[in-house]
């Protein structure tokens, strides 16, 4: 038995990501996923640390349940395994590049120990009748990344900056007719060698939000020369044969709490002060990301490898909040090492949520959940969206007969538009549902873009989005990149033509569309190319810096209204600015 059953007899599994960052829900009825949606999507909060109360509601809402009907509630995490970082202590305390921190942080680990049994207590209280279970972190974002792959057998690489105790683990998952579904822990690499807290380090350091901006880093990256700051990073991340570990004189022990710095007085020494986020960006911080992105590619290969040769499998899942590191992902799916890279549409901690969930139905019944694989668009939608004449002061509103056509002539025409549509997609990623679309084709449109839409670095680059079967005209991909995972090298053709969505290091992210996964924004691409030659267009999210991405009309109306965008697509209604 999954749990006691509700009225009517339907097996409910509630999967949570809460209580820290990147609050999700998701949902199983009978073992298939009903949907997915992040509560910063819906509550405005950007990495929302809540219970995700608006996407709960809306879940139970689709499903027509209510909070007493859920059967279990799966959370991804499971408290039980902070309490070994104590068995640390002694080791920490021997040491004198670790004695400082040793006490501070078994202390924070019971800290969070403690505050997970209460978040067990809230849990209880909103699902009076459901049996509640805890499922390991890196468990949970193995078994999403494995199932959304839709693949019979694969490595599973798991990277990020902390899962209970684990930073990083190698898996291997199958699941064949007729045989029991297996998803085996390879190798496990633990805390304090953490890849994502060495990078978070850093990126704090260069003074954007760790958690938040690593991907500011990474373009940043293209700018500077890696070998500046070579050796000292290669110090800070050391390969070792089975991983990796970092040297506490530059990356101090975590300590799960704020207030503890996670560069070292040496580290600062022997490259920059600690830049203020206002403060302009100089060649050395470009430098120190070159080299920082440079070691982080190059123990990606290293651990990628290792999946491989422990597996035997040919096709590799990524997950975890490294895995969004799309140059390190392109590195791999040139490197020959296996067939394909799989990564999936929410690979950090909010993608947990489908996770947890399926470990606990997977736990019960023996089965994995249907309704994972290939799926992206999951969240609420708006089909039936009605707007007055004037939604808000300065906005109105038109109904085009051919939204398709007029959209692409608008692109054409050098207009900034954004474009709301259908569900809301999972994931970091805007992949046509809750995007911006410009031309790739006028420097201007791109300035315009950086300065009065998206207010942000001028340095950081815009993603391509292409239709799949003329995507080798424009990048060198070994694969499909359907949800915007991978950074690939440019054509010429890319080069001389469309270079606003090449960024410095000769690549762009690429997110590839066929008529099947997303017929809206294929026949766009095609009548864009129709009128332009080129079947590609900028895709970025549609947001502005700091805020998420815009998961409801209110949201998508208040950015039209506040930023420099041309008009909205939304639901089919065209709004502009009077």
């Amino acid at each position: 038995m999954i749990a006691q059953r509700s009225v009517r007899g339907v097996e409910v599994v509630l999967g949570l990501c809460a209580y820290t960052h990147d609050s999700a829900a998701a949902l199983l009825v009978n073992g298939h996923l009903i949907g997915f949606a992040e509560e910063e999507r819906l509550d405005g909060v950007k990495h929302s640390n809540a219970y995700p109360a608006n996407a709960v509601a809306w879940l139970l809402g689709e499903a027509g349940l209510t909070a007493n009907e859920v059967t279990t509630v799966a959370y991804n995490f499971d408290g039980r395994h902070y309490l070994p970082a104590l068995g640390q202590l002694p080791g920490h305390l021997a040491r004198a590049t670790t004695r400082s921190r040793a006490i501070p942080r078994a202390r924070s680990f019971l800290t969070v120990h403690r505050r997970n049994r209460a978040r067990m207590r809230d849990l209880s209280r909103r699902f009076p009748f459901a049996r509640l279970v805890p499922v390991l972190h890196h468990r949970a974002h193995a078994l999403y990344a494995f199932l959304a792959a839709g693949v019979d057998d694969a490595a599973v690489l798991i990277v990020d900056s902390l899962g209970e105790l684990q930073t990083t683990t190698i898996w291997h998952a199958a699941h064949r007719d007729e045989q029991p579904f297996r998803l085996c822990l390879a190798e496990s690499v633990k805390d304090p060698a953490s890849l994502g807290y060495a990078y978070g380090a850093v990126t704090e350091h260069l003074g954007w939000r760790r958690g938040d901006e690593e991907g500011t880093v990474m373009a940043l990256a293209a700018l500077g020369d890696p070998a500046h700051f070579h050796d000292l990073i290669s110090r800070a991340i050391r390969l070792t044969t089975d991983g990796f570990t970092l040297d506490p004189q530059l990356l101090p022990l975590r300590v799960l709490s704020s207030r503890y710095r996670r560069t070292s007085l040496a580290f600062t020494a022997a490259t920059c002060p600690p830049r203020s986020p206002d403060a302009p960006v100089e060649p050395v911080h470009a430098d120190l990301a070159a080299a920082l992105q440079e070691r982080t590619e190059q123990v990606m290969l290293y651990l990628a490898g290792r999946a491989t040769r422990l597996t035997g499998s040919g096709l590799l899942c990524l997950g975890g909040g490294v895995a969004m590191n799309c140059v390190a992902a392109g590195q791999i799916t040139r490197a020959g090492i296996v067939d394909e890279v799989h990564i999936p549409p929410a690979p950090g901690d909010s993608g947990t949520a489908i996770g947890a969930a399926a470990a606990a139905w997977l736990d019960a019944t023996g089965r994995p959940p249907t309704g994972i694989g290939g799926r992206c668009y999951l969240g609420p939608a708006y089909p039936d969206l009605a707007l007055p004449v004037e939604p808000r002061p300065g906005l109105t509103v038109a109904r085009p007969a051919d939204p398709v056509r007029h959209l692409a002539q608008q692109l054409a025409d050098g207009a900034i538009v954004g474009l709301f549509t259908g569900p809301l997609e999972a994931g970091p990623r805007a992949l046509g549902n809750r995007s911006i679309l410009a031309s790739p084709f006028a420097p201007e449109v791109v300035d315009r873009l950086n300065s009065t839409v998206k207010f942000r670095e001028s340095f950081r680059p815009f993603a391509p989005v292409i239709l799949a079967d003329k995507v080798a005209d424009y990048v060198q991909l070994r694969q499909p990149s359907p949800f915007m995972s991978i950074a690939a090298p440019v054509t010429d053709l890319t080069r001389t033509d469309l270079p606003a969505i090449v960024h410095g290091n000769g690549t762009a992210r690429v997110q590839t569309v066929t008529r099947t996964q997303h017929p809206f924004l294929a026949n766009v691409l095609a009548a864009f190319g129709e009128i332009t030659g080129h079947p590609v267009l900028i895709n970025t999210s549609l947001n502005i810096k700091g805020k998420p991405i815009c998961g409801t009309p209110d949201m998508a109306l208040d950015c039209l209204a506040e930023t420099g965008l041309d008009a909205l697509l939304i639901e089919g209604w065209w709004v502009t600015k009077c």
